[in-house]
């Protein structure tokens, strides 16, 4: 039991030395790819303004109607923006997640195998403890 129980701690130690740099490599590789989406959003989205805010300057005279475009296209980059925001952090909590589960797993193993050994040892203690009061016991 304990040398398949070390098998698969050995398995998950190397799997976890051969996964690491590809997970750092693809966070770093997430990371600007966000970067360049959010910039090209943003991007979009201020021409679309300028051209939205342009078209409606020379048809209204009222001051109300740019405004209301402007804080409109405004509030669609703010809600892209945080659309990107979370799909950054949910691809953080999934690399994090793949990389401290093999961690947690052998670490639960080996804990849990010491543990066992610990258990043994004080059972081992109680019954030579209980066998010596006997001795004694008898020889009274």
């Amino acid at each position: 039991m304990k040398a398949k129980l070390l098998n698969v701690l050995t398995v998950c130690v190397v799997t976890l030395a051969v996964l690491s740099p590809e997970l750092v490599v693809f966070g770093i590789i997430w990371e600007r790819h966000l970067d360049l989406v959010k910039s090209q959003n943003l991007a979009d989205e201020v021409n679309k303004a300028n051209t939205d805010a342009l078209a409606l300057v020379p048809q209204t005279e009222g001051t109300h109607s740019p405004q209301t475009t402007i804080q409109s296209s405004d509030r669609n980059v703010v809600h892209q923006m945080l659309s990107v925001a979370e799909e950054y952090k949910f691809a953080t909590i999934l690399q994090w997640f793949f990389l401290l589960t093999p961690i947690c797993i052998g670490l639960g193993i080996l804990f849990y195998d010491r543990y066992l050994v610990h258990r043994a040892a004080l059972l081992k203690e109680q019954v030579e403890m209980l066998e010596r009061l006997w001795q004694q016991s008898i020889e009274q």
